[in-house]
């Protein structure tokens, strides 16, 4: 194997290790009396085809439906009985498995999270179950006004990259899929070079590295044919920026008042060091109760009951995304308002002592985030997954606290235009 210490002024100090297999470990030691172990996959909703959309989600929930070596609910019986805790979650662009185990126990149980992961029976019985499970997901999913916004954004957005489908996929899908192609799926895309083990709490960064790879090395069958799936996307392109206002409405019966969600076209992982301006405008915005579009709008002239922003920062392209909670009659004032508050910025900047506060805020936030084994361990697993390099991870408040106004003021100027923007809009039926 090879190894490297990262050395970097920063916080941490993991070291990653690639296995001859291709898999990738990143360990850490943290005097936290915890271990977790977190096993990322590059495989998630949009690397599906239409055909098979919400296959990496129903996947996930087949992982703990047993292996050759676990029946059905041992893996779970198993963690709980040591009062550990596991868990997994599907995105877009990947997938995780992780559990948090007392130091003493993750000898034991690091053996069964691999074995779950990388040997699930899929049998048909249970698959026809599960079925039945992730058909109710999506049901509640389409029942919550929240989600439903932010689909029906979703698809306005984006023309033709996957960002615009859901990643529990549709129910019509889902009623047609079979176990065989769930079967493929998961030989194709779990496999040591799709996958990043982060593991990191109080034990030798050795002893963890060590174990994880025994562990991975018990469990993993290599395949005896030829891997070739023939329903993994094609390498996605972003999409250009809008040259116009995109405008949609919407009438939904459930709601009370309306939604208004505003969002741009904007740089994602592939062009990441676009990205930390833009975090600190979302801040800036209308992220906490001193943002400009809080104060104004919330707090100085209660236009709206709730407003946040967000720099969505996905794959090959983000979305810069305002979301607004507010009665029909104010929809054209707060539209207004908040372009009104875009085209300050692009013309006079922001004032030092205004981005002080915020670069301080945006640095400090990203660090308390990370203080647990497990945060951690998601913090490394995503960056090294997403990327195949750890230094974002390490260097995020550094890019942050270095970002002067001009470099806010060219982000907004760039790809904030007042004049091209996606709106969507749910009004209360009637209204």
């Amino acid at each position: 194997m090879t190894a490297l210490l990262l050395k970097t002024p920063s916080l941490n100090e993991p070291k990653l290790v690639q296995l001859p297999n291709g898999l990738t470990i990143v360990a850490e030691q943290m005097p936290v009396d915890a271990v977790n172990l977190n096993v990322w996959l590059n495989v998630g909703s949009v690397r599906e085809s239409d055909a098979i959309n919400g296959m990496a989600h129903f996947l996930e929930h087949m992982i703990f439906k047993g292996t050759p070596q676990l029946q059905s609910g041992e893996f779970e019986r198993l963690i709980e009985e040591r009062g550990a805790i596991t868990n997994a979650a599907t995105s877009q662009e990947y997938t995780h498995y992780y559990i948090t185990t007392a130091p003493k126990d993750f000898t034991q149980l690091a053996p069964l999270q691999f074995d779950v992961v990388l040997n699930p029976m899929i049998p048909d019985e249970a698959f026809e179950r599960e079925r039945l499970v992730v058909l109710e997901e999506i049901r509640r999913s389409e029942d919550n006004p929240r989600r439903r916004t932010f689909y029906r954004a979703m698809e306005t957005c984006f023309e033709t990259l996957p960002y615009r489908r859901p990643v529990l996929g549709p129910a019509q899908v889902i009623e047609n899929l079979t176990p065989e192609q769930m079967r493929s799926f998961h030989r194709y895309w779990y496999q040591p070079h799709s996958m990043t083990a982060t593991v990191v709490g109080n034990l030798p960064v050795e002893q963890m590295i060590d174990t994880v790879a025994e562990a991975f090395d018990r469990a993993y069958v290599p395949p005896v044919e030829s891997l070739n799936f023939s329903e993994h996307s094609a390498p996605l392109t972003p999409e250009r920026p809008f040259t116009s206002i995109i405008r949609r409405e919407y009438e939904d019966e459930s709601l009370h008042q309306a939604r208004l969600v505003m969002a741009w076209r904007v740089p994602g992982l592939t062009h990441l060091d676009e990205t930390y301006a833009l975090d600190v405008l979302a801040v800036i915005l209308g992220q906490g109760k001193v943002s400009r579009l809080f104060r104004d709008l919330r707090e100085d002239r209660g236009l709206v009951s709730h407003i946040s922003t967000s720099n969505m920062t996905q794959g090959v392209q983000g979305l810069f995304y305002i979301s607004v909670q507010l009665p029909v009659a104010n929809i054209p004032v707060v539209e207004s308002a908040i372009i009104d508050h875009i085209r300050q910025i692009r013309q006079d900047s922001i004032k030092e002592t205004e981005l002080a506060r915020i670069r301080t805020q945006v640095a400090n936030r990203f660090i308390f985030s990370n203080e647990r084994p497990s945060d951690r361990a998601n913090l490394y697993g995503y960056y090294y997954s997403q990327l195949q390099n750890l230094d974002p991870a390490l260097s995020y408040p550094q890019k942050i606290q270095s970002l002067d106004r001009e470099d806010i003021q060219k982000a907004a100027q760039r790809y904030l235009s007042p004049e091209a923007y996606a709106i969507v809009i749910m009004k209360p039926t009637g209204q």
